[in-house]
């Protein structure tokens, strides 16, 4: 093992102590981790609004400033950056200037791109927001959706190939444009498994996937239930005894022969499911919410990296949810620190 992964492991008790949390931050300083899913560049157009376009009942925006993030698996390569050693990108883009920016965007971050695949038939994915007052006014969104070639599917491969070596764990990020294809999961699957490596994934229905050979799957409720084929009845105060939500992460289990599912609630926390335990639930860490986007790249960012830390599921799971609830208080496709981290375990102490 290349970090912590594979280390005696505590068992959780009321809480994670300082020196536990600062242990597995330092053991994940020397982890490398593998995100391979949809790429995009998110673009934010931030202004103001003081009247009403004369030409149809729509605010009138007025643009105080812009600034571009790398978005979608980007985004959860983005998350892992500050706790690491090393993050590589798997992905796909164009041959455009946006695939241009969004390399600049990840270098300067110091995110590898050798295994980013650039297809010059498919534009690179871009999401445009309009955000005044704190508030998203419209979403454009530019992208063309559709299977990836057998050449970009070989391409990404090799590069995958040759770089599992050098990581400690893999991470699935599907936003459903077409990257992931089964072909690819499998065989990134079996490359990862062959060398005994963490693999993790955030999955969505539309790609409806078959997940098994994944150590552990991070859909939210409402991608629990369609995969499960379930009516979502709606949530109750408590998930350790809301009986639907039960039977979805049990069927799920099952369906994949998964060793773990972590079920994430918005404002009720996270539910992890393990074949081998019983559920975990972690009540929500967010103290205000401002900006849900790109608050699943964390969780899933997150959890891997704790387990590849040498952390227990339980404690990936606290470590997860504490980032996620940093993250939705700030503003567009934001990221946290290790200190940012530390504090919010040290509040809710």
């Amino acid at each position: 093992m290349l970090c912590g992964r594979g280390q005696v492991r505590t068992r959780l008790q009321l809480g994670m102590k300082p020196d536990r949390l600062q242990h597995l931050l330092s053991v994940a300083g020397n982890c490398r981790l593998l995100v391979l899913g949809d790429v995009m560049l998110d673009e934010f157009v931030w202004g103001t609004v003081s009247r009403i376009s004369p030409e149809a009942p729509v605010p009138v925006v007025e643009v105080l400033e812009e600034s571009s993030y790398p978005g979608g698996a980007a985004n959860v390569a983005r998350n892992l950056r500050p706790f690491c050693a090393g993050v590589h990108l798997c992905g796909l883009v164009g041959t455009d200037a946006h695939a241009g920016r969004l390399r600049d965007l990840l270098s300067a971050e110091r995110i590898a791109t050798d295994a980013l695949v650039a297809d010059p038939e498919r534009p690179t994915i871009v999401k445009t927001r309009i955000v005044a007052r704190q508030q998203q006014v419209v979403r454009v969104d530019r992208e063309q959706r559709g299977v990836a070639s057998e050449a970009s599917i070989d391409r990404a491969c090799e590069a995958v190939t040759a770089l599992i070596p050098s990581v400690d764990g893999v991470i699935f990020e599907d936003y459903g444009k077409g990257f992931l294809s089964q072909s690819l999961k499998d065989r990134v699957t079996a490359i990862a498994r062959d060398s005994g490596k963490f693999i993790s994934a955030d999955p969505n229905p539309t790609n409806p996937l078959n997940w098994t050979g994944v150590d552990l799957l991070k859909p939210n409720r409402s991608e629990a239930f369609a995969m499960a084929g379930l009516r979502d009845p709606g949530a109750t105060a408590d998930p350790l005894s809301d009986a639907p939500l039960q039977m979805v992460g049990s069927q799920l289990l099952q369906k994949w022969n998964l060793p773990g599912l972590l079920v994430t609630l918005g404002e009720h926390g996270m539910i992890l499911f393990q074949s081998n335990a019983v559920p975990y639930h972690t009540p929500t860490r967010a103290r205000e919410v401002f900006d849900v986007s790109g608050a699943g790249d964390t969780a899933i960012a997150l959890y891997t990296l704790a387990i590849c830390a040498g952390a227990t599921p339980a404690e990936a799971a606290e470590i997860s949810n504490h980032a996620s609830g940093v993250v939705v208080a700030k503003l567009g496709t934001a990221t946290l620190t290790a200190k940012e981290l530390q504090s919010a375990f040290h509040k809710d102490a």
